[in-house]
């Protein structure tokens, strides 16, 4: 393509959707968070990947020290890694159809028949042995915990550690008879894990009492971990959140939601390991533009170590508000890897990677998942409460199980459900189905309990779906106001892929990609029954002018024509077939 071309593209794309610039910069003015507005001013984007990390990362010396600690203290990583062999062996006994061989505890069984370990008894017959009988995962942090120090901390006496109060303990109820009558120990019994957050309570009331007058202003010690209550919070109440989108997720888009009214984004998913091993096209899904004052990366790993090795590294080299793990991605390749939605049939790996990166960052954790597995074996209802106390501070359930994909209206039923046994400390965010702001309305009336709702394939269809949103209404959007928003994404993306000829490729391949998604909007003018349903298979129709009609077409040729209006000619013997696979999308040859 010519430059002069590409000129005349800018200049009308500019003077086109002046309005839409204007108020995409005052967002960028008003509302972009003290704590990183400083770091987004100096770029237009940010969270790239240093070329010296990068190559420590391909030479795999990249070190982890917090990452590393914390699993260790978790039993998951090095001498105690046969803990987790065994802990993955009871749960493959268990099975993907949720059958269960015989228990030899006296564990309550659950949803789906997995096992709630907080109701074990406390005691067993001396006949038993009990550390063998019901030493589960929610017992042994107890024996095994330990103090995660900081790696700036190198003083010996700076705090002590939790194994060392246990030492003390054991010690004082070993004292001989002549102590009778000291006053008795009120603190509390531990009988599971639950029990711990009252002992630590307990500690540090008992600590607070008996320290001196002169170190009520001393510094806080640096090298205890800190709660994670204490952890910065979000609070997603009412904001409307662009849900991390494969392929079509990417940072110009999300740019087009922003100036749409969208309040969160979040990246494209990224796989661990690939992060870990330094691999730039996955590094670039972790950008950041300065216009995204709420944003957060969502990443997917099977293990607790690489989760907590990736997220330590995402906190050192990217400004990002919270970190997503993804627990419900469907997709075959990465479920084959022990990744997303097969972690809901593993619940102990699920709480070890929940704590392991909980435990390693400061910043949010937050988990999105789908109601189950299997279609008709939920078992979300059964964690929730868990997942709160593991270190999660929101959730998001998207409400299919895997099996199902998209072929069934999502369960808000069940999403209710799950939100209603929630504890107050853990945000419920629904995922699904989300089309209109009477859509909007009714899942937050039906269950005030939910903090908002995540909207997903609804913006790819019509990202404006935000402003309705916002205004309560619905858009009749005209053919020209829907050309605009895609120049406004050409722009977009020539400034992020680049202007060359690789970068006005990249950004017609994405185009495509948006376009093939975008086809199956039904202007509200020519509906009969308004508002349109996420599940309506589109009908042939003609719009209300040549433009309109054109982009009702499923055909991938009519989307490159729309291409060539915004971009130029495409290169000869080019073709484009969609990403994703879809019945809508059975003619989307070529011409």
């Amino acid at each position: 393509m010519s430059m002069h071309v590409l000129i005349k593209i800018n200049v009308v794309s500019a003077m086109t959707l002046k309005p839409l610039w204007l108020r995409f910069a005052g967002t960028h003015k008003d509302n972009a968070p003290a704590a990183t507005s400083n770091l987004l001013k100096k770029s237009s984007e940010v969270n790239g990947l240093n070329k010296d990390v990068q190559k420590l990362l391909w030479k795999n010396k990249m070190r982890f020290t917090k990452a590393d600690v914390v699993v260790k203290s978790l039993g998951l990583a090095g001498p105690n890694w046969k803990v987790k062999k065994l802990v993955d062996k009871e749960e493959d006994e268990v099975g993907l159809d949720g059958s269960h061989a015989a228990d030899k505890t006296d564990c309550k069984k659950v949803v789906d028949d997995s096992v709630d370990c907080s109701e074990c008894p406390s005691t067993f017959p001396a006949a038993v042995n009990a550390e063998e009988a019901c030493e589960t995962d929610e017992l042994r942090p107890l024996k095994k915990a330990k103090l995660v120090v900081d790696e700036k901390s190198s003083d010996e006496g700076e705090g002590a550690t939790v194994l060392e109060k246990d030492n003390e303990k054991n010690s004082a109820e070993t004292e001989p008879a002549d102590n009778v009558l000291a006053e008795p120990d009120r603190s509390p019994k531990i009988s599971n894990l639950k029990d711990a957050t009252v002992l630590e309570k307990y500690n540090e009331k008992k600590s607070a009492e008996t320290e001196p007058a002169d170190d009520v202003h001393a510094e806080p010690d640096k090298s205890l971990k800190i709660h994670p209550r204490e952890k910065m919070l979000i609070d997603f109440r009412e904001k409307l959140y662009l849900a991390p989108l494969t392929t079509v997720g990417n940072l110009p888009f999300r740019r087009v939601c922003k100036t749409l009214g969208a309040d969160v984004t979040c990246g494209e998913m990224a796989m661990c390991t690939n992060l870990l091993q330094g691999q730039a096209s996955e590094w670039a899904l972790l950008r950041r533009h300065s216009s995204e004052d709420l944003f957060g990366v969502q990443i997917c790993g099977a293990y607790p170590d690489t989760i907590a090795r990736t997220v330590e590294l995402i906190e050192k080299e990217c400004t990002v508000d919270f970190i997503d793990i993804n627990m419900g991605c469907p997709i075959d390749i990465v479920v084959d890897k022990g990744a997303g939605s097969f972690l809901l049939t593993k619940p102990l790996r699920m709480k070890g990677i929940i704590q392991a990166a909980s435990g390693t960052v400061d910043k949010p954790i937050t988990v999105k998942v789908r109601t189950g597995y299997f279609g008709g074996k939920n078992r979300i209802d059964s964690l929730i409460a868990d997942i709160g106390s593991w270190g999660a501070t929101a959730l998001t359930i998207h409400g299919r199980s895997r099996q199902q994909r998209y072929s069934k209206l999502a369960d808000w039923d069940y999403i209710y459900q799950c939100a209603q046994k929630a504890p107050c400390t853990l945000q419920v965010l629904g995922n699904g189905d989300i089309f209109s702001y009477l859509d909007w309305n009714n899942r937050k009336t039906d269950c005030p309990e939910l903090s908002t709702c995540m909207i997903a394939r609804g913006a790819l269809i019509k990202p404006w779906l935000f402003t309705e949103i916002k205004e309560q209404r619905h858009w009749d959007i005209s053919s020209q106001e829907r050309l605009n928003i895609l120049k406004e994404y050409v722009r977009f993306g020539l400034e992020h892929w680049g202007s060359d000829k690789k970068g006005v490729e990249t950004t017609r391949h994405f185009l495509l990609e948006w376009l093939s998604y975008a086809c199956r909007y039904i202007p509200v003018g020519l509906l009969d029954v308004i508002p349109q349903r996420l599940n309506w298979r589109p009908p042939s129709y003609y719009g209300r002018d040549d433009l309109e009609t054109l982009m009702a077409s499923d055909s991938a040729a009519d989307w490159i024509r729309i291409s060539e209006m915004l971009l130029g000619k495409v290169p000869d013997g080019f073709t484009f077939a969609p990403k994703h696979k879809s019945n809508a999308y059975d003619r989307a040859e070529n011409g």
